[in-house]
């Protein structure tokens, strides 16, 4: 049985963060920022021994970019979220650039704000980028194509730029058999990018109406001129190997799709493997540290920020992503003795953690270890129709089956399973659904976490394997913000509870067979939760 009584250092009341103000208003501009690329720097300071030989090995991982912590902002709610959205596409001046996994049909007001600001300002070019599974599967009803495509009528292709991407994992005969509300089980595009001009803010929300009013999830804004170019080129990079959305015919969907000649790689529908090789060309140089060291600045950073993707399956035929090694690069330290004394904290809204992750979370020696997953009434498929009302059972069994792992690895007494509640979708009209992912880490003996990983992942096989995703690893001494990440990881567990073993066993909480033959049958033919 878990016990329920462990001191939680992370589960300190909640404040309001006064240094991200700004972010509802106006602006900030920054005048001390940094960025380099090096490939053999650590943190100098008092905990080199632990730090240090953690970011030497990301920089042989990833790009690197030191920041001051001023220059992150974390915002707490859906409603913060859309306002700063808004606020930041009134404001920009150069280039919006939005990565997520698709737009809701009836977000007529955020199509308009984008509306105003390139009526505004004559120079502002927009990028948005969403998956063409998930982008246009209520055709030939109102979509995300079918929303967007007009603002290419309106402002001319050579300032909006709606692109598509597909995956090439499902085609022929296998995309005409997985139906429509299943199929993104094949991949997705996946990655949360949201660029305003020198600033972006990573999330795992996408862009509809309950991610900006009911679903929980994590926002950063980063207003750092040099990442949010590194992530423009990323966005640009996927959009070049994506279908292009042009207006068309109302009865065909108000939207076109064309594999514009100019993209650099086939059709993934058509030549998969030709398709790969091309991307691998693109997006591997950009996912990779630069090889020349850049003279680090005289000045000792104390916050660094490693942008990491996970391309899988545009990657042939070495998979070079980055997520999945720095993240294992994380946990690994967590089983060293020099981490006896520190703590973490995991959470994914739709938890299904890959199988290696799994094995390092319960390697580790750390006095504390806490999972926050929704519980079945806040998960974003409560009460669907269809086999996608499968999903809250499917993700329940998969919980359950970590918190077996947990007690037979005898971890029982020191990581905690938390199910997050606010209601009940579709029966209490304040309920809220729960989208949040992230890791904290906390050094040995200290209460708040110097290291966190934002972004899309959900840290799954098929985030691994079948997903385009985007994240941020944060790894700072800097005891402002360590304090900020502290006080976001309480308030995610402000509507969490400990669940053990005897609330598995519960009537109402055991799984159906048909839900477990439903799982079998996506694994076996190719796809994942």
């Amino acid at each position: 049985m878990i016990v329920t009584t462990l001191r939680n250092s992370f589960l300190r009341p909640a404040v309001c963060l006064m240094r991200c103000r700004p972010c509802v208003h106006p602006r900030r501009s920054f005048s001390s920022f940094n960025s380099t690329l090096y490939p053999t720097a650590s943190i100098p300071s008092p905990t080199t021994s632990v730090l240090g030989s953690l970011t030497g090995e990301l920089d042989r991982l990833a790009p690197r970019f030191e920041i001051q912590a001023n220059q992150i902002c974390i915002i707490k709610t859906p409603g913060e979220f859309y306002s700063v959205l808004k606020d930041r596409i009134l404001k920009a001046e150069n280039r919006i650039f939005l990565s997520t996994l698709y737009i809701g049909e009836t977000e007529h007001e955020l199509i308009d704000t984008l509306r105003e600001a390139l009526r505004r300002q004559p120079k502002l070019k927009v990028s948005i980028l969403s998956d063409a599974l998930r982008g246009t599967r209520e055709t030939p009803n109102p979509s995300c194509a079918s929303l967007l495509a007009p603002l290419v009528c309106e402002f001319g292709a050579d300032r909006v730029e709606i692109r598509m991407y597909h995956t090439p994992n499902l085609r022929g005969l296998k995309k005409k058999i997985v139906p429509k509300r299943l199929n993104e089980g094949w991949g997705l595009q996946h990655m949360k990018l949201y660029g305003i001009d020198d600033e972006i803010v990573m999330s795992g929300a996408n862009l509809s109406a309950d991610y900006f009013t009911n679903r929980q999830d994590r926002y950063h804004i980063f207003s750092c001129p040099n990442l949010a170019g590194y992530f423009a080129g990323i966005h640009h990079a996927v959009c070049s190997i994506s279908y292009n959305v042009l207006p068309g015919p109302k009865e065909q969907g108000g939207y076109t799709l064309e594999w514009p000649e100019s993209n650099p790689a086939p059709m993934p529908t058509e030549e998969p493997k030709g398709f790969q090789i091309a991307a691998t060309s693109i997006l591997t140089p950009l996912i990779r540290p630069k090889l020349t060291p850049i003279k680090p600045p005289s000045s000792t950073p104390k916050t660094i920020l490693y942008p990491l993707a996970q391309f899988t399956p545009l990657l042939y035929p070495q998979d070079t992503s980055t997520e999945h090694p720095a993240l294992s690069s994380v946990l690994q330290l967590l089983s060293s003795e020099a981490f006896a004394n520190s703590r973490w904290v995991l959470t994914a809204g739709y938890f299904n953690i890959h199988m290696q992750l799994k094995k390092l979370l319960l390697a580790s020696k750390s006095v504390e270890g806490i999972v926050v997953t929704a519980a079945p009434e806040a998960n974003g498929f409560y009460g669907s129709k269809g086999v996608s009302g499968m999903l809250p059972a499917a993700y329940t069994l998969m919980a359950r089956q970590f918190l077996d792992d947990v007690i037979k690895a005898g971890k029982g007494d020191s990581i905690l399973l938390k199910e997050w509640k606010r209601g009940t979708i579709g029966k209490d009209p304040d309920a809220w659904t729960y989208h949040a992912k992230g890791i904290w880490v906390s050094l040995p003996n200290e209460e708040d976490p110097s290291i966190t990983l934002i972004g899309s992942s959900n840290y799954t096989k098929r985030s691994y394997s079948l997903d385009l995703e985007t994240n941020v690893l944060v790894v700072t001494e800097d005891e402002g913000l360590k304090k900020a990440l502290g006080e976001e990881v309480a308030w995610l567990q402000d509507n969490a509870r400990t669940v053990t073993m005897q609330d598995f066993e519960r009537t109402e909480r055991r799984v159906s067979l048909k839900v477990r033959l439903a799982l079998w049958i996506v694994k076996a033919i190719g796809g994942q939760l």
